[in-house]
């Protein structure tokens, strides 16, 4: 179900029908040739272990789904990328301050375009670039496991 880069939806912000719960992202999967862009966050996971994943972070203001993945990218990874393909949602929980928050991330296909992953915020420890292959067994969450192999299955498609 891959839309246009244009056509990306807008989703209900706060306040607008959706309850306090439910919380929106996007993120990215940032291919240059055969590798992709991976981060460590500051923050670590539940159990107190390092994270391995991809850029991705809330839907601000009148944001599209896309332009917040692009704008995550460049913040958390360092880079400009283009935008190439919509590549799905992730859902799942977390929970925060006793109270049970679904998220939903749109994830997006992107090419590197300029820029490097030592200009990552501060919110990460480190970004650099994995070969695909690799990232697509060593990212922490399924979920994002499952949008590495969507980009994989993309990428060999253009080919």
């Amino acid at each position: 179900m891959s839309r246009r880069a244009g056509t990306s939806p807008r989703y209900p912000r706060r306040g607008e029908g959706k309850p306090d719960d439910e919380e929106h992202s996007a993120g990215g999967v940032v291919r240059r040739g055969e590798d992709v862009l991976v981060i460590v966050p500051k923050r670590r996971a539940a159990d107190g272990s390092r994270v391995l994943g991809l850029p991705k972070g809330h839907v601000d203001g009148e944001e599209t789904p896309a332009e917040a993945a692009r704008r995550e990218v460049r913040e958390e990874g360092g880079v400009d990328a283009e935008l190439v393909d919509d590549l799905g949602e992730v859902r799942y929980h977390d929970r925060r301050g006793g109270r049970l928050i679904h998220k939903r991330v749109r994830f997006f296909l992107f090419d590197y375009l300029s820029g490097s992953p030592a200009d990552h915020d501060h919110e990460i420890a480190e970004a650099r670039w994995m070969p695909i292959g690799q990232a697509g067994s060593a990212l922490t969450y399924q979920g994002e496991r499952e949008m590495i192999a969507e980009a994989l299955s993309k990428s060999r498609a253009d080919r």
